[in-house]
């Protein structure tokens, strides 16, 4: 099997994912999962797709990750691995779409508004 690559976004964090068959291994950056998501809670997110087809041991995978917090950089990661594996088999995207793990979260950081303190705060009304 070549190397399948694939790519997640959420909020400001961006994903690259290349996976291939092995033994279970992910590497993010050059560091071990365990490391660079110390929280058991980011490292659930983040086999999600995984544990839902049940091929935790079959996979290696290898991230790079940038940008966005470590909650962001999580849900990114998860997108891109759920894309990966629809690529490896079609058969598994209603399965994964179920679980929510395929549709990318628009949401992002509203800009600021010229004259106001924030996006949406405003400066407090004086009347006199």
């Amino acid at each position: 099997m070549d190397i399948i690559n694939a790519t997640g976004r959420r909020k400001a964090a961006i994903a690259r994912v290349y996976l291939k068959e092995g033994n279970g291994t992910i590497t993010i950056n050059k560091r071990k999962l365990e490391d660079y998501f110390p929280s058991p809670i980011l490292q659930f997110i983040v086999k999600q797709p995984l544990s839902t087809l049940e091929v935790v041991e079959k996979y290696d995978i290898n991230v790079n990750l940038v940008g966005g917090g470590y909650k962001g950089q999580a849900e990114a990661l998860r997108l891109a691995i759920a894309r990966a594996l629809v690529k490896i088999n079609a058969d598994d995207k209603s399965a994964l779409r179920k679980e929510g793990f395929i549709t990318r979260d628009p949401r992002a950081v509203e800009r600021k508004k010229p004259g106001r303190p924030k996006a949406r705060k405003r400066f407090q009304f004086s009347k006199r």
